[in-house]
């Protein structure tokens, strides 16, 4: 299946923040405790398998396409505590027959939790990757640091992948404001360092940026001549947003692309199979269907909806 999209020249790219996907072990220098057997969740392997082949799930589904089907050829995730969550979800899962490999960061996040990529060799050659960490400032938390890839395509061009979790809103939007601009910055410093030496370098940045198109942050970084595909983009079973909060569908989720890709960019848009989704008993209409409900098991998915972007190289 996946020789037919090399053939034609589809490239597809797909984000996804997974929830929480921790494994089921205490982590002696991490704040992990609420995903133990010993927890208010009870968060047992039991739970810690169905949920890695939940995501491989959710993931094989991103290559359902009208001119066929195949697996993604990248895939960056947000939400993923270590080595052996990714070694399971990309060996050991509903995944394990796909070749993916993987790349992830070590971050200094409290909880734990960091951001991965998911590549398909047959597609990708990897060149390089890094952590780039994001410098600290008063009055913000350790936060996750920004997974920088680069690797060869099938065409011979080079592709130039930033994953990215941005810190949350904890502590309200306005407050919290600079800590995303921060990530901001810190992105634009390595782009800027790409096209010293590549000026039309193909460059996608993807990932939780919990914030909207027009916030702060995303203006800037497409006023750096990145174009935010995902802008506006909707699902076909009713998402309008990729996270739904207190009844409102909210689109945090972005994918950037700059340089020589957006020349090649086909489709975007957010892949809200019925599966993946339920009804919203409080505020109406669906939503995606997360793994929890507060603390009741809920044995769904992820509470965001991944996006998936298609390109032909």
């Amino acid at each position: 299946m996946h020789l037919t999209y090399l053939i034609l020249g589809i490239f597809t790219f797909v984000e996804l923040n997974c929830e929480n996907l921790f494994d089921a072990n205490k982590d002696s220098v991490k704040d992990d405790t609420e995903y133990t057997a010993e927890s208010l969740r009870r968060w047992t392997r039991t739970r810690y398998w169905n949920k890695l082949n939940s995501i491989a799930q959710e993931i094989i589904s991103c290559g359902d396409d009208s001119s066929g089907w195949v697996l993604p050829d990248l895939v960056a995730l947000c939400e993923v505590e270590n080595d052996t969550v990714l070694n399971d979800l990309a060996h050991r899962s509903l995944l394990r027959n796909a070749g993916y490999e993987y790349v992830m960061t070590d971050s200094p996040d409290l909880r734990g939790i960091d951001v991965a990529l998911l590549y398909s060799p047959f597609s990708f050659r990897l060149i390089h990757h890094h952590a780039l960490r994001i410098p600290s400032m008063e009055k913000m938390r350790p936060t996750r640091d920004i997974l920088y890839v680069s690797g060869q395509l099938i065409n011979g061009d080079t592709l130039h992948v930033f994953v990215v979790h941005a810190p949350s809103r904890f502590g309200g939007e306005r407050a919290t404001r600079p800590h995303r601009l921060a990530v901001a910055d810190r992105l634009m410093q390595s782009i800027d360092s790409i096209r010293t030496l590549s000026p039309a370098a193909s460059i996608v940045v993807a990932g939780d940026f919990n914030d909207r198109y027009d916030s702060p942050a995303l203006v800037k970084l497409c006023q750096h001549q990145l174009t935010n595909i995902s802008q506006g983009v909707k699902g076909s079973h009713g998402a309008k947003g990729t996270y739904k909060y207190q009844g409102e569908w909210e689109s945090i989720d972005h994918i950037l692309v700059g340089g020589n890709l957006l020349q090649t960019f086909q489709q975007c848009y957010i892949h809200d199979a019925p599966f993946l989704l339920e009804e919203d008993e409080q505020y109406g209409g669906a939503m995606p269907r997360r793994n929890y409900r507060g603390y009741k098991y809920n044995k769904g998915y992820s509470d965001h909806l991944p996006l998936v972007a298609r390109f032909k190289i």
